[in-house]
């Protein structure tokens, strides 16, 4: 076949012109005719094919955070195996996807954490990191010499404002998109002060039946009180929303539990006789 000026055209310029994905997906900066950037889409591929579900559930005093853990070879160390990470000792991830593109992703956001308290005086915002590791993932799909990171971290932990203590709850895509919402608040600190706080997700799903999660998550939280769900009540719609898209009960050696709460907000992962304990309340109740 000949293009314009009479010359052959290759095998790539022959599947770009075609409109297939063939031609487009070689270039993280090349659109698509359909406006698609391939590789962006391979990014979120990557993190469904981990096999692994995370979910994420603010209370109106914590945040509970469950995911899947599996070990992939008998010779490993069955406690060594985590998708559960602290970034600073009040704010907790659960990374779903490629565990190596994570801890570059952790390492990267405990630096800025750091600094940011070094510089400033006080810890990192939760909502505020959350910001810059989806302003670099987005960075990430901008130029050819990178690749988006194959993995989606929830963050997690309390932010306090004078006398309010806030859950907060985010997740952030390969992409670099996070929902990022301000909620006016008013309380009294000697005078009548208003403040801006940040907020993300009252619940969200990630991985492998991150759809069929958020639909079950979506139920729950409608149904939920107006202030929220209590600890107890978010712990168990947690763990619930897995086993029900996992299509089976789970044992303690199979889930990870993280938990932060008002009373306690340094973010810690319950043990197994802990979740196991759970679990039997929840079987009970069923």
């Amino acid at each position: 076949r000949l293009g314009r000026s009479g010359s052959r055209l290759s095998g790539s310029q022959k599947n770009m012109s075609r409109g297939s994905s063939a031609g487009y997906d070689r270039h993280i900066t090349i659109f698509s005719p359909q406006g698609k950037l391939y590789q962006v889409e391979y990014a979120f591929k990557a993190v469904r094919n981990a096999n692994i579900t995370s979910i994420g559930v603010k209370g109106k005093d914590c945040v509970i955070v469950v995911t899947q853990k599996k070990v992939p070879d008998k010779l490993i160390v069955p406690s060594s195996v985590t998708h559960m990470f602290k970034i600073t000792s009040k704010i907790g991830c659960v990374s779903t996807g490629l565990i190596a593109d994570a801890k570059s992703q952790l390492t990267s956001a405990r630096q800025q954490a750091a600094e940011f308290k070094y510089k400033n005086g006080y810890e990192i915002p939760v909502g505020y990191l959350a910001k810059r590791i989806a302003d670099t993932c987005q960075v990430y799909t901008q130029h050819a010499y990178m690749r988006p990171l194959g993995v989606v971290p929830i963050l997690c932990g309390i932010e306090f404002e004078g006398k309010q203590a806030i859950p907060q709850l985010y997740k952030i895509d390969p992409a670099g998109f996070f929902v990022y919402l301000p909620l006016l608040l008013l309380y009294f600190v000697n005078h009548d002060l208003f403040h801006i706080l940040k907020v993300g997700y009252h619940a969200i799903a990630a991985g492998h039946k991150e759809q069929e999660a958020n639909n079950l998550l979506e139920k729950k939280v409608k149904s939920a009180p107006e202030k929220g769900m209590t600890y107890d009540e978010a712990m168990e719609a947690a763990i619930l929303t897995l086993q029900t898209v996992l299509g089976s009960d789970v044992k303690p050696t199979d889930i990870e539990v993280g938990v932060v709460t008002v009373d306690e907000p340094e973010f810690r992962t319950l043990s197994e006789e802990e979740v196991d304990k759970r679990l039997s309340i929840i079987s009970d109740r069923d």
